[in-house]
């Protein structure tokens, strides 16, 4: 990748709706090439998606919790059986396998309490687990998708 592809996914990440003709405008290129560039971006697995993002409090999920997750076993079949469980989870963002004292980290969003609490069952009925914390947000200071491409 060179300056210009850096560019580019910098500016699909800023807007991803940018016309292919915009793009190459800001970083120098005809449409044709630019298209080219954005297409061998995605044939190499740099662009996954293109989303649009939306506001969690605007559609009712303006709580997020971030629970940690300790487990005795840490077999490949536990595992398996707890990555597949948690993939189900709508409410789950992101999981993480961490270093240190938790196991597992998961980033998740829920309408109210209530809504936690019946997701906080189900994800403790799937899986034998030994432990799970909930750490509740209180205010979103920063939120970001843009990954810094220098």
């Amino acid at each position: 990748m060179d300056a210009i592809d850096h560019k580019i996914l910098r500016l699909l990440q800023e807007d991803a709706s940018l016309s292919v003709q915009e793009i190459g405008s800001r970083v120098g290129l005809s449409s044709t090439p630019c298209w080219k560039r954005i297409q061998k971006l995605e044939a190499q697995g740099v662009i996954t998606r293109r989303v649009a993002l939306v506001d969690p409090d605007r559609v009712g999920l303006g709580v997020t919790v971030f629970v940690s997750v300790e487990t005795a076993d840490h077999s490949q079949a536990w595992l398996d059986r707890f990555a597949q469980t948690v993939a189900a989870m709508p409410q789950v963002m992101e999981l993480y396998r961490m270093a240190g004292d938790v196991d597992y980290m998961l980033r998740v969003v829920v309408s109210d309490m209530q809504a936690y609490d019946r997701f906080y069952k189900q994800l403790i009925a799937a899986v034998p687990l030994k432990n799970v914390t909930s750490r509740f947000a209180m205010e979103r200071v920063k939120s970001t998708t843009v990954l810094p491409i220098e």
